[in-house]
């Protein structure tokens, strides 16, 4: 039997970043943050991810136009930074899988792409087949609850039929109307 020491060093988890699980994004997250931070200047790394890139000084020049600063005219310091958002953009990118990296593949800043992920990751700890049947066995034990307003239950409906649409679940209009009759009381 496999341990996970040595699992994880077949995997390489020491030289590269770990994969976007879709189910798992909090995990990955703070996966991904240890991972950053023990990089070398990892520090900074983070800093960048989480801040955005050094945005690079401006030299005026006499006659009162500004430019901003070429590399080789950077302290070490500000070099150093520039590196790491270079880095921090890497590692990123390395650990989202290629369907989800075409969803923003215009984003060249890595706290543009980590904010994007967070985005699309948010809410989905549930895997698509999980949520659509989630949702049909909502629908189908969805009645009226006693003291609640007409217009209450009407907005608990359309939450649920809503929460279906998002996701592509088709049902037909009759199917929907007779759910939402039938769910009333009588009086």
């Amino acid at each position: 039997m496999i341990t996970l020491a040595e699992f994880k060093i077949i995997a390489g988890a020491d030289n590269r970043p770990p994969m976007l699980e879709k189910s798992m994004y909090d995990s990955w997250k703070s996966r991904m943050e240890l991972y950053m931070g023990n990089r070398e200047n990892g520090r900074m790394i983070l800093d960048s991810v989480q801040n955005g890139p050094l945005v690079c000084p401006a030299i005026v020049k006499e006659n009162g136009t500004a430019r901003k600063k070429k590399y080789e005219e950077l302290l070490i310091s500000e070099k150093l930074q520039a590196g790491c958002d270079l880095k921090d953009t890497n590692i990123v990118l390395q650990g989202v899988p290629p369907d989800v990296y075409a969803i923003f593949n215009h984003h060249k800043v890595a706290k543009e792409i980590w904010d994007r992920v967070k985005l699309l990751m948010q809410g989905t700890k549930l895997s698509l087949q999980e949520r659509e049947c989630k949702l049909y066995d909502e629908f189908d034990k969805f009645s009226f609850v006693k003291g609640e307003t007409l217009y209450q239950y009407y907005w608990r409906f359309a939450q649920l039929i809503n929460n279906m649409n998002v996701i592509n679940m088709s049902m037909r209009p009759v199917q929907v109307n007779t759910k939402f009759l039938n769910s009333l009381p009588l009086e």
